[in-house]
């Protein structure tokens, strides 16, 4: 092939990450840094110089429309003289002259990821995305060609993004680890700094220039209630107390997750000691994943949404649920701000299982309300995202709290003999 040059000079930041050689990067990098022009080319490079067969490398955002409106130009324009034909529009796919392409996808519909391969992958802005996301399904695309990720992002307070930093930072032999912070890089200019570190909070500002991962995400709902019980030891090893019953809250979804907390009532305790979420399956596979955790149930709380007709059948989820011997009771439609308000106040009462409620304290962590920069304020409502289902679900928890039947215990009677037998 003919020598081809692009339009892109990287900056002396990004010589490091375009020449190293682990497979697994991550980048914390500030606002306004270029990581995605840089992260493109990075896949024109690496697919243009792949000598795999039918190389396949992906570029994902958190959603599927900031995908295509922030990197689809990009990959266009860098890509250009490499093109075997004109860009395919409507799968955002580029072929190059290689055969190798790059599509862009969301995270928000990781369901078109499934059944492909790919030989690398960028997830940008990663701590927006949900984290099942590279472990259930990123992950195993690269499997058997040996494909490598490259992970990017702004910090949003200490959640799955910050564990993978702290796992980049501990193992350099695989894995290479960036830190830009814009007091370091020289790349915005300090007049502007200056004036936006005037205009922002320290917070604001530590987070969005410089990479502060000990600062909560940016209108985090119940980042000091989690602060708390993080401080207070209550988020640790949760064993279950088999003298007493389990119950289950949960956020019932149609195209979006389903997340169901399991939590037991001790005392004036509330014990999380198990969290399940998923999408786009039936309620039979969700009671299927309920009645196989084996626990003693109480009751089952749902939202009022668990009256609508399952798109599986022609019965309501309370209804498919009732006929395979689990009692639902409907939650009544509640304003959102009362439900947040219940759930900070339950706070303190919550003891979180550490491991199983993984993924639950990650929806927690993140559900946050969404900034609006042009109004210089955040909105009201909450950022309906991947996190919020399961602080939903946490949000039914606290509203089902006081509705729960009383503690059902249990004897063993083995250890008990008759007089009269």
């Amino acid at each position: 092939m003919a020598e081809v040059t692009i339009d892109y000079r990287p900056r002396p930041q990004s010589v490091a990450y375009h020449d190293r050689t682990q497979r697994w990067a991550c980048t914390v990098a500030h606002r306004r840094f270029g990581k995605t022009v840089r992260e493109i080319n990075e896949l024109v490079k690496q697919a243009v110089t792949c000598d795999k067969p039918d190389a396949r490398f992906a570029y994902i955002a958190p959603y599927y429309a900031q995908a295509k409106a922030i990197a689809w130009d990009y990959l266009k324009r860098y890509a250009r003289p490499l093109l075997a034909r004109p860009p395919m529009e409507s799968e955002l796919t580029v072929e190059l002259v290689n055969g190798a392409r790059i599509r862009l996808f969301g995270a928000d519909n990781p369901d078109a990821l499934r059944g492909l391969y790919l030989d690398g992958v960028v997830l940008d802005e990663y701590g927006d995305m949900r984290p099942s996301v590279w472990g259930e399904i990123i992950r195993p695309l690269l499997a058997d060609r040996k494909g490598w990720a490259s992970f990017i992002g702004t910090p949003k307070g200490k959640n799955h993004f910050h564990a993978l930093a702290v796992q980049a930072q501990e193992s350099p032999e695989t894995w290479f680890y960036q830190r830009l912070r814009a007091s370091e890089t020289g790349i915005v200019d300090p007049l502007e700094l200056d004036d936006a570190r005037k205009q922002m909070t320290p917070e604001q500002y530590a987070q969005e220039f410089e990479c502060a991962f000990d600062v909560p995400a940016l209108g985090a709902i119940y980042a000091k209630e989690l602060a708390e019980a993080a401080t207070e030891g209550r988020i640790c090893s949760v064993p279950l107390d088999r003298a007493a019953i389990v119950h289950t809250a949960w956020d019932l979804g149609v195209g979006d997750d389903t997340c169901i907390w399991f939590w037991q009532a001790i005392g004036k305790e509330i014990r999380l000691i198990d969290y399940y979420a998923n999408r786009g399956q039936p309620i039979t596979h969700y009671l299927s994943v309920v009645r196989g955790k084996g626990y003693d149930y109480g009751q089952h709380y749902v939202p009022h949404d668990a009256e609508a007709r399952e798109r599986w059948t022609a019965n309501t989820m309370t209804q498919v649920a009732q006929e395979q011997g689990f009692q639902m009771e409907v939650l009544p439609r509640e304003d959102v701000e009362q439900g947040i308000n219940a759930a900070r106040m339950l706070f303190s009462r919550c003891w979180f299982d550490e491991a199983k409620c993984r993924d639950g304290l990650d929806s927690l962590m993140n559900y946050r309300r969404e900034y609006a920069e042009k109004l210089g304020q955040f909105k009201p409502t909450p950022l309906h995202d991947w996190a919020s289902h399961g602080a939903d679900a946490f949000r039914y928890l606290a509203m089902s709290v006081d509705r729960s039947r009383p503690q059902a215990i249990k004897f063993d009677m083995s250890a008990f003999t008759s007089e009269f037998a």
